[in-house]
């Protein structure tokens, strides 16, 4: 992930294939990417977010509950709060945030053995600085009370994460430490050690399924696309969340963990000994397939435009008769990742356009030609974009711009429709706030959220990564029979 210091733009943390429902972690884990803008907190000054009375001083009662909250963990909350208020990207209720914290508060404490907690009431004002206040007496009350039942530290991070929770919307939450560190793996190409699975948990059920990464251990170890992890080394993951489960299988290269995994349409469980290594994982395969290149982007990341223009160049240097452009199961990556794929099929004109809470318009032209660039424009034609359900965010503002422009014909079934974009803030612990800041639209104005978008040719077929690329793939058929029509014409 680039330095901090720049704003570095991706296009949200969203759901694919079973990687669907919730940010996901490669396994090591690979999250998916979205559009998010990086910035560090700002420093906010302690009389600044204390305050709750008309003088500017703190009172008494913040006064003696001072002393057991930390100034960082303070200033996460006030920031947390003003960042929200600030950059959400519909108006926010600030008795939603307040009653949004001390609930998540409440559940943290009760999921610790903690048997009645207690917090007074909170009551917004519409004043910035005292419902800050509120905030954090409420924060300092539960500290005092409950701290050395529980940590300190959690409480601030389930404050946070119970006032963005509070807006209803998936894409607004709080990233651990460790989340964010995973993140930033994935999006950088994936380097790290595991077993290589896509992991998710199903809100519903809470049941923790994988998508195994080909070529990697855990693909080669025998484990399937839908199998739900049990167990691993025998502990039990039923209680546990993702990333929890990511923990318990990292660990050495060259050690072995034992996962216990259920298969749809088994009884039992069956142990799976897998061997963990160095994890790598490109964005990107590509192949010639009967005359056409044939190029599965898995995400959005850093090296992604290099690797879509390299596939693109060898098709062109080996006569390629077509294109296609794999983005079924694609959740997303950097948005400026999206703009600059695009922009190799797009000579010319906005790729995006995202639309800010007050109607403020930025739009993403394609590339076009610049001195360090020749030409980002490599005119692969003629071309098809796959695309499904799992299709979505930054897949999509490339699957909508190629349709508007009638670069290239898309073909599969709708896609997500994820028409929203998130901005990351880090914050002091090392994680990082991820707030809906705008929507966008296609280069005709479409907004897709909640919508997809609807491809040229319908090819429907069971979403399942052992098709996709075999000979039973029926979407990748009909690309194959639409290019053949079209080339000879």
């Amino acid at each position: 992930m680039p330095p901090y210091s720049t704003a570095a733009e991706i296009d949200g943390i969203l759901p694919k294939t079973f990687r669907a429902l919730i940010a996901l972690l490669i396994l090591a884990v690979a999250s998916l990417g979205g559009a998010l803008y990086l910035a560090h907190e700002h420093d906010v000054r302690p009389d600044e977010a204390l305050t709750d009375n008309a003088s500017g001083f703190p009172s008494i009662e913040l006064r003696a509950l001072l002393g057991n909250v930390h100034g960082s963990d303070q200033t996460m909350l006030d920031n947390a709060f003003r960042q929200v208020e600030r950059t959400y990207y519909k108006p926010v209720n600030a008795q939603t945030l307040l009653t949004g914290e001390q609930h998540e508060l409440i559940a943290y404490l009760k999921a610790h053995a903690v048997p009645n907690p207690r917090l007074p009431v909170l009551i917004a004002t519409g004043d910035q600085r005292r419902d800050i206040a509120a905030l954090n007496r409420d924060l300092a009350l539960a500290q005092a009370r409950y701290g050395k039942q529980t940590s300190p530290v959690q409480l601030t991070q389930a404050a946070i994460r119970g006032m963005l929770s509070s807006l209803g919307d998936p894409y607004t939450t709080y990233l651990s430490p460790t989340q964010i560190n995973s993140l930033e793996e994935s999006l950088r190409g994936g380097d790290f050690g595991g077993i290589g699975v896509y992991m998710v948990q199903d809100p519903r059920t809470k049941a923790i399924l994988v998508e195994p990464i080909e070529g990697m251990p855990a693909a080669r170890a025998g484990v399937r696309t839908g199998d739900r992890i049990t167990a691993v080394d025998g502990r039990p993951v039923a209680p546990l969340k993702v990333d929890d489960v990511e923990r318990l299988i990292r660990g050495r290269t060259g050690t072995v963990v034992h996962l216990a995994v259920r298969r749809a349409g088994s009884a039992a469980p069956r142990t799976i000994a897998i061997t963990r290594r160095q994890i790598v994982v490109p964005s990107v395969h590509a192949e010639m397939k009967d005359g056409f290149e044939y190029i599965r982007l898995a995400d959005f990341g850093r090296t992604s435009y290099d690797e879509v223009r390299r596939a693109l160049l060898q098709g062109k240097a080996h006569n390629a008769r077509g294109y296609i452009l794999d983005l079924r199961n694609n959740g997303g990556g950097y948005l400026d990742a999206a703009v600059n794929i695009s922009s190799l099929f797009i000579p010319q004109g906005t790729i995006v356009s995202t639309i800010d809470r007050f109607g403020d318009r930025d739009s993403k032209a394609a590339v076009g030609q610049t001195a360090s660039d020749q030409s980002a424009y490599v005119g692969a034609k003629p071309l098809v974009i796959l695309v499904n359900k799992f299709t979505a965010s930054a897949s999509e503002i490339t699957a909508g711009a190629i349709q508007d422009y009638r670069a290239g014909t898309l073909i599969g079934t709708k896609t997500f429709g994820k028409g929203v974009v998130q901005s990351i803030y880090n914050t002091l612990d090392g994680g990082a706030l991820k707030i809906t800041t705008a929507k966008y639209v296609t280069p005709r104005g479409r907004d897709i959220q909640h919508k997809g978008i609807e491809p040229d040719i319908v090819v429907d077929q069971r979403v399942d990564m052992p098709l996709i690329g075999t000979p039973r793939d029926q979407q990748l058929t009909a690309a194959e029979a639409y290019l053949r029509r079209t080339a000879n014409r």
